[in-house]
């Protein structure tokens, strides 16, 4: 084993340093700059709309906007598709186009919004409880829009004729008729109704619970004097896609479960790359639809009847068009008996990807993996008991950021055992350098019996070199669990902490350059710097300070640039993160000053930071040296 000042250990002093500030920039790079360009473009996103809706459109129907699915030919029994959108084309604003057709409202304790009678769409839902921004005063989020808008996005179920069939089924242009009901809201279901003008009757049920999940009854009349034979369908149209796309940590895009095929994920950028639609024959059980970082609109079919299952994409046939993206599946063909009234059943999520809720509709409803909706990631089997237990938790002291301060001290002691060894595995060697120094003097020129000997001392004196290994990888997975945590679960979205920070998934927003916004100016995102991160910094550098002095110049040099080049690189990650390290750090250090005493090891905080400002001391007039460590 080499000196502290060995070139060797130099070498791998450098390695390991390196090494931890490439997987920071990876981190940097892959996690915390996208999150940036995210907010950057979902501001610039913002206003492109804003400028879309505050234009008028001189037609109910834009040129080169398809306003609904193309027609399902008589050859074929295949979904309906839509066209795209033309950003070029001058759109009609949302609200617009919600004036120009009739609809029934709904009004629920979490959406409001309306399905269009025209076509029988679900097409216009906003979420009450939540909101743009932290300002209460914000826009609240919309989910869906009808087609011919700015961001179309909405759901349709109907019917599809068997090959070679004349009989008409609603599409795009068909105006359902209210039946029953006038409104649908969680406890009054709706009943609509078409007549196809050839003896064939279309019911339709709808009803919708207190939060996000709707159940769709489709049912046939057939009052003909032939049997008849259709394909129920359902679909997830959207044209374009958000700014959000960017992420690299996080799914957004289509997904679904179909069947036995395990998780279906292909990103925006993904699924356009496809020649052909992704496409699952014969299927049962499961889900499919478009998702975002905290909102998704999913499909559940009967969970017990097979179907097709089609995860496709649409490029726009121009530069200045907009891509479509489309999950639907297809159910097998029902006959229907002259006299007799049959249907199907479906569900349609569209809100929020809160866990709990998740988790209770696949339980209620029996839906295979629905609780995949949340991307949680690589660490899976960490993640979702660690979110486990901050819900629980939280259910205590009802703030996240009090959470993960005990969050913090329940990893520290699952830890503490390894962590213990590893604290007295360092305060045994420091107290074991002398010998082996004496050591490595004696046996200089022969390297074998140098290794023999020190490896006879660590058994003599019960010490493992790589006790201090272990306890740093068995918390690599927690850290990553934590971050996804924070990154997407909608339960850490505009969760606030004491003081400044009003949303822990979010950096922090104050900046040391402004005087943490005392100075009128806003400083560059690469100045960004917050409280937080400068919490975190300082308890890292007097944690380094608890080590001995290195003797060589660059490997004290590298100890005392470490902290700062962590703060920077930490200064955009989600603060609840930040919170955590800095939190992390302070037991950690109350650890190793406790250990070290009860080891009878020396401490060298004390003489460290002394040194450390020995110059600002001697240039105050105040003496900078003195004891250089205490017991």
């Amino acid at each position: 084993m080499s000196s502290p000042s060995d070139p060797k250990d130099q070498t791998n002093l450098i390695i390991a340093v390196v090494l931890s500030f490439l997987v920071l920039m990876g981190w940097q790079y892959f996690f915390a700059a996208p999150q940036i360009k995210h907010e950057q473009a979902r501001q610039e996103f913002n206003k492109q709309l804003d400028a879309q809706n505050a234009g008028k459109a001189t037609s109910e129907n834009p040129p080169n906007v398809s306003n609904g699915p193309v027609a399902p030919s008589s050859s074929s029994s295949n979904v309906p598709v839509s066209g795209q959108q033309s950003a070029s084309a001058p759109a009609m604003s949302r609200e617009d186009i919600l004036k120009s057709t009739p609809r029934v409202t709904i009004d629920t304790p979490s959406l409001e919004g309306s399905i269009d009678l025209k076509s029988g769409r679900i097409d216009d839902l906003i979420l009450k409880k939540y909101r743009e921004t932290v300002d209460p005063t914000s826009p609240m989020v919309t989910l869906l829009s009808p087609a011919g808008s700015f961001d179309p996005y909405f759901a349709e179920f109907g019917w599809v004729p068997q090959v070679g069939s004349s009989i008409k089924v609603p599409d795009r242009d068909a105006l359902w008729k209210i039946e029953g009901g006038t409104k649908l809201t969680a406890d009054t279901p709706i009943s609509l109704v078409w007549d196809n003008g050839q003896g064939v009757i279309f019911h339709r049920t709808v009803s919708v619970d207190q939060d996000y999940m709707f159940k769709i009854v489709d049912e046939v009349e057939n009052k003909t004097n032939a049997e008849i034979t259709l394909l129920p369908y359902a679909r997830v149209h959207r044209s374009g896609h958000p700014p959000s796309q960017i992420y690299t940590v996080l799914h957004e895009g289509l997904v679904g479960i179909s069947g036995d095929h395990g998780l279906i994920e292909d990103t925006y950028a993904s699924a356009l790359k496809e020649s052909v639609p992704r496409t699952f024959e014969n299927v049962v059980g499961g889900w499919l639809g478009i998702t975002d970082k905290y909102w998704a609109t999913s499909l559940v079919p009967d969970q017990t009847a097979p179907y097709r299952a089609t995860y496709s994409a649409l490029p726009a046939r121009d530069p200045s068009g907009r891509d479509a993206f489309q999950t639907d599946y297809l159910r097998g063909a029902l006959a229907i008996a002259p006299g007799m009234r049959k249907g199907v059943e479906g569900h349609l999520f569209a809100g929020a990807k809160q866990a709990s809720l998740i988790d209770g509709y696949e339980k209620a409803l029996n839906i295979l993996r629905f609780d995949r909706m949340i991307d949680w990631g690589w660490f899976y089997f960490i993640t979702r008991p660690l979110f486990r237990l901050m819900e629980f938790i939280n259910g205590i002291v009802h703030n996240f950021g009090l959470t993960i301060l005990v969050l913090t001290v329940i990893v520290k002691a699952a830890f503490y055992p390894l962590a213990n060894k590893q604290y007295e595995s360092m305060a045994r060697m420091k107290k074991m350098q002398p010998e082996m120094q004496r050591i490595k003097e004696q046996f200089k020129d022969d390297p074998q019996r140098q290794q023999k000997e020190i490896f006879e001392l660590y058994r003599k004196e019960k010490i493992n070199p790589l006790a201090g290994c272990w306890p740093i990888l068995l918390q690599i997975p927690v850290f990553f669990a934590l971050y996804k945590v924070l990154f997407v679960t909608i339960d850490m979205r505009h969760a606030p902490f004491f003081g400044w920070i009003h949303d822990l998934s979010a950096p922090d927003p104050t900046t040391v350059f402004n005087l943490f916004g005392l100075l009128p100016f806003d400083a560059p995102t690469f100045l960004h710097l917050g409280a937080w991160p400068l919490i975190m910094g300082l308890t890292m550098w007097v944690q380094m300070q608890l080590n001995p002095p290195q003797p060589d110049p660059i490997q004290q040099q590298i100890f005392q640039w470490m902290p700062v080049m962590f703060t920077f690189l930490l200064a955009s990650f989600p603060a609840g993160l930040v919170i955590y390290w800095a939190w992390s750090n302070t037991l950690s250090i109350a650890q190793q000053l406790w250990i070290n005493k009860k080891n009878g090891a020396e401490i060298h905080l004390f003489g460290n930071i002394r040194r450390a400002f020995a110059p600002l001391l001697r240039m105050l007039g105040i003496r900078g040296d003195g004891p250089s460590s205490s017991k």
